[in-house]
């Protein structure tokens, strides 16, 4: 299990899955080659074969008297496009319960953005099949524009809005807020719009400590590298690439644990500057 210290903040990561993938199947414009190329890659985040290495994971940070999840990946039983995502049946919950956090513990679910494998345990059938909010004591916080987009604009081909976030909604657990929200005392919701319109990335602070988690600003290492590459996944290319810029440059040669939502393990590490680009030190 992964944890690290932040101060008096503990971050705690509970891997959903974590895969290799062709690197053209995630980052527009790259390839195998490219990829393995960068040597401080590998081989925790590129593979023998030049595939990148993808993690699904919830990152639950634990104030002392707050837990709070930062998104909750793909989740069980459901009908999703993606083949190893479809009708799941992994131990998440166990898993969260190994860590020392029953689901009953949760008091707030931070969703940096509203794609399938980051509200997926939102939800989780109840005994007649029904969809219901899988951490019942806590209020989850979405960004007021990302639920107004995914609400217009459902995602082609599956129901993730109706099956991970709607429910939620329908029980009176979301909060809305805007990009900047203080989910508590040195965690805020920080804006890095361009994957999705209101997507978020979440500083923390304590005691003099400073980390962030990522969200999709950056999905994989090699875009330290490649900021250009932008993510198969993002709505606005343009939008995302400066974002991606300007949060590397942000966070480049500070003291800051950089925590990669979807980086393999070891997860978490530091920017650097390296020429005209960055690389990620672990």
């Amino acid at each position: 299990m992964l944890r690290w210290k932040v101060g008096e903040v503990s971050v705690t990561s509970v891997c959903e899955l974590e895969t290799p993938l062709p690197a053209a199947g995630l980052l527009v414009g790259a390839d195998d080659g490219v990829v393995a190329s960068l040597e401080w890659l590998r081989p925790w985040a590129v593979d023998d074969a030049g595939q990148v290495i993808l993690r699904i994971q919830a990152l639950v940070v634990d104030t002392g008297d707050r837990h709070i999840v930062i998104d909750t990946c793909v989740g069980n039983d459901k009908d999703r496009a993606v083949p190893f995502f479809h009708r799941m049946r992994g131990s998440f919950l166990d898993d969260l319960e190994a860590a020392g956090y029953p689901r009953e513990s949760i008091d707030t679910v931070v969703c940096t953005h509203l794609h399938v494998d980051h509200v997926g345990w939102n939800t989780m059938r109840d005994a007649t099949g029904a969809w219901v909010p899988t951490f019942p004591n806590a209020r989850y916080l979405m960004v007021r524009s990302e639920v107004e987009h995914w609400s217009a604009n459902p995602t082609p081909g599956e129901d993730v809005f109706g099956d991970s976030v709607r429910p939620v909604l329908d029980a009176g657990l979301v909060d809305l807020v805007e990009p900047g929200h203080v989910v508590a005392p040195g965690v805020t919701m920080l804006p890095t719009p361009g994957h999705t319109p209101g997507h978020v990335s979440v500083e923390i602070e304590s005691g003099g400590d400073h980390a962030v988690i990522t969200g999709d600003v950056v999905h994989h290492p090699a875009q330290c590298a490649r900021p250009d590459w932008a993510a198969v996944f993002d709505d606005d290319v343009i939008a995302a690439e400066k974002t991606r810029r300007e949060f590397l440059d942000r966070y480049a040669d500070r003291p800051v644990l950089v925590i990669g939502t979807h980086f393999p393990e070891p997860v978490a590490g530091r920017i650097e500057r390296d020429r005209d680009a960055y690389r990620f030190r672990v």
